[in-house]
């Protein structure tokens, strides 16, 4: 059994998911957002909040796996600045604990869930809500962090699958 959290990072809200792994089983465990809004509007009292509310999870749920969304270099410079420091105060969070820390493109992670890097939100939201077998719809930062979560464990369970395949290899040429 593996719990992942997974991060949709924002400078004013920030998605987090949480999911157990199982073989290919997936479960829901929790999801939400971090307002980073009513500590003011300058950066760094955002910045801590995040900081503080990924503890917070992290401490709750006791994760095995941290996974967080590139940023994605978009028009505007200063958002992606912005983005960037939430990222870091998020990852710094988790390596504060020791988690391992993986990081995919929006596009990988649409990929994973919906099978086209090119889903739009909606589109993630409904898988999100379907391979997770949950009553509604998740609000959207939340459901990309769970999808979020739900890419590294596809990622992380073909890994082991490759590296179990090619362990056998080896162990068949050596025989």
């Amino acid at each position: 059994m593996t719990i992942i959290l997974g991060i949709d990072p924002g400078s004013r809200f920030t998605g987090y998911g949480v999911i157990k792994q199982e073989n290919r089983q997936l479960t829901y465990l929790g999801s939400g957002c971090i307002k980073a809004l009513s500590q003011g509007d300058e950066l760094a009292s955002r910045l801590q909040t995040i900081f503080a509310g990924i503890s917070e999870i992290i401490i709750q749920f006791k994760p095995d796996m941290f996974a967080i969304e590139q940023v994605f270099m978009g028009v505007n410079p200063g958002g992606a600045l912005k983005l960037g420091q939430a990222r870091g105060a998020a990852i710094v969070a988790a390596t504060n604990t020791g988690l391992t820390i993986s990081e995919y493109s929006a596009r990988q992670i649409k990929q994973a869930v919906v099978g086209t890097g090119a889903a739009d939100k909606s589109q993630v939201q409904h898988m999100v809500k379907t391979l997770l077998k949950l009553p509604g719809t998740p609000q959207a930062d939340a459901a990309d962090a769970l999808a979020v979560a739900i890419c590294h464990a596809h990622s992380h369970t073909t890994i082991a699958r490759l590296a179990g395949q090619a362990s056998k290899t080896v162990r068949g040429r050596l025989r």
